[in-house]
This record gives structure tokens, C-alpha cells and sequence, in this order.
């Protein structure tokens, strides 16, 4: 499959006229974006992300989809603290990777990360959180997987301004244990975010994923352009998106310039 940023820009603008015409109106609905824009809000939710990249391998015939499904579960500690837990676990389906004609499909590894995060925002609007990240060795394949465990801490910190949200999440990973023949881990993921909500609970976002390997001295940065509508169908609510990301930077033998992101949230608020 290759990828045509062209017909993907034409798919996005199609997609997009056609939510904002069923889009439901309410007072509830801007919280909820407004929720959603924020990594550590307390509101229950499960996003289902799929990422599709592709000139990946020396000879750059390699692609990959990495579908992510991450469940958001906010727990009250008390009248001042929530307990927010993050998952990521990915489904990871690759061609021609490590080489042509070769490829793996499977669960890749589980991180999960924990943020303490105040009930209410400080008085200058400034939400933070705050915890521990854990990467799981739980690949069904080598290829999938780093073949160890890791953990470092993690943090986010932002503020929501109106219809504006921007701040920053970040975490450090550091191999605790693992399979002696595979590389440690030791790595640092720091992911500026910025988004806006329209009047019709239509969120345009901008952010970098980027992670910088201490191991192997090098970067890997995906920007991504996303925009995501909120809708309701019967009594369930839900965000549908779509976004193009392009690889700034990237480790030798990994993805090449465009790339697309698919993402289906499912919210169950209370």
C-alpha cells in the first residue's frame, strides 16, 4: 500500500464536511472535547488509534500499521487527588520488515503509566500530573517487542485557555530486566501537544511524538496533524479523527516521510 498525501488531504476534507453536518450541539459536548484535549482528565474513555507507515528498512520497502488501543480510567483517591492510568497496547501488523518478503503480526509491548494529578487546576489554570511508566516485555513476536522490561517516571503538565489546550508529556524508560541478547532500554519521549475546539466541538491538534534513544544517539520524530469530531450515536458519545503525520527525524532503517493516523475514541462519562 502506498501512501498519497494528496488523496489522503482530499479524504480528510471529505470525512470532515460530512461530520460537521451531523454534529450534535450542547453545552455537556464542549466539556467533553474540552476532557479530552487534557491526558489526565478524570473522564473515562477508550481510544483506539491506528497509525500507518511505510519506506521503513534499507531498502525502504517496509510499512507498518501500529494500532493502539489505550483505555483511559480516572480513579478518585479523594476529594483532592485523582489516580489517572494510561495504556498503551499495541496491534502491530508489518510487511517487508525486517527485509522483503519477510513480515510479523501481533501484540507489540504494553506501557502503562500512572499520573497523580490534582481534582482541580492551580490558581494560575496550570493542570499537572505526575507518576510512575512501566514498559511490559508482552510481544508475541521478537520483532514486535524490545525483548525487556523498563520504567521511569513520567509527568505531563498543560493548560486550557478557552478553546485552546497546549502543554507537554514526558517520560524516561530504563531497562530493569530483560533478554541479555536484546539492547537495553533507555530512552525519553517528550510529546508537545497544542489544540484548538471550534464552536463545533471540532478539535484541530498539532504534536510531536519524539523520542530520543540514549542507546543508539538518535531521534525519532513524527509531527502530526490531526483533527477529530466529537459525535453521538443513540446514547453513546464518541470522537472520530483523522490526521497525516510526517517524519522530521527518524532512526536508520525506520519510517520515511508521510504517514496517516486513524482514531476512534469511545467516552463513557459519568
Amino acid at each position: 500500500m502506498k501512501f498519497s498525501f494528496r488523496n489522503f488531504f482530499s479524504a480528510v476534507c471529505v470525512l470532515y464536511s460530512s461530520l460537521t453536518s451531523c454534529v450534535v450541539m450542547a453545552d455537556s459536548q464542549e466539556d467533553l472535547a474540552k476532557k479530552l484535549a487534557n491526558p489526565v482528565a478524570a473522564l473515562i474513555s477508550v481510544p483506539f488509534q491506528a497509525n500507518f507507515d511505510e519506506n521503513i528498512g534499507p531498502d525502504e520497502k517496509g510499512s507498518v500499521w501500529r494500532t493502539n488501543i489505550q483505555p483511559v480510567v480516572p480513579i478518585k483517591l479523594n476529594e483532592d487527588w485523582n489516580l489517572i492510568s494510561r495504556t498503551i497496547l499495541p496491534l502491530i501488523n508489518q510487511d517487508d520488515i525486517p527485509g522483503s518478503g519477510m513480515g510479523e503480526n501481533g501484540i507489540g509491548d504494553i506501557l502503562q503509566s500512572l499520573f497523580f494529578s490534582p481534582s482541580q487546576p492551580s490558581a494560575g489554570g496550570v493542570i499537572w500530573g505526575v507518576g510512575p511508566a512501566v514498559l511490559m516485555d508482552t510481544a508475541s513476536e521478537d520483532s514486535l517487542g524490545a525483548g525487556q522490561w523498563a520504567a521511569g517516571p513520567t509527568g505531563v503538565v498543560l493548560k486550557q485557555s478557552g478553546p485552546v489546550t497546549y502543554g507537554m508529556l514526558v517520560n524516561h524508560l530504563e531497562t530493569v530486566s530483560g533478554d541479555d541478547d536484546r539492547a537495553d532500554i533507555s530512552a525519553t519521549f517528550i510529546q508537545p501537544f497544542y489544540s484548538y475546539i471550534s464552536r463545533t466541538n471540532t478539535t484541530f491538534g498539532v504534536n510531536l511524538e519524539s523520542t530520543y534513544d540514549w542507546e543508539m544517539d538518535q531521534w525519532s520524530i513524527p509531527v502530526n496533524l490531526t483533527v477529530s469530531q466529537l459525535l453521538r450515536l443513540g446514547s453513546q458519545m464518541f470522537q472520530l479523527g483523522v490526521g497525516a503525520r510526517y517524519w522530521a527525524e527518524s532512526p536508520d532503517g525506520g519510517p520515511q516521510d508521510w504517514g496517516f493516523r486513524l482514531q476512534l475514541t469511545l467516552l463513557f462519562p459519568k
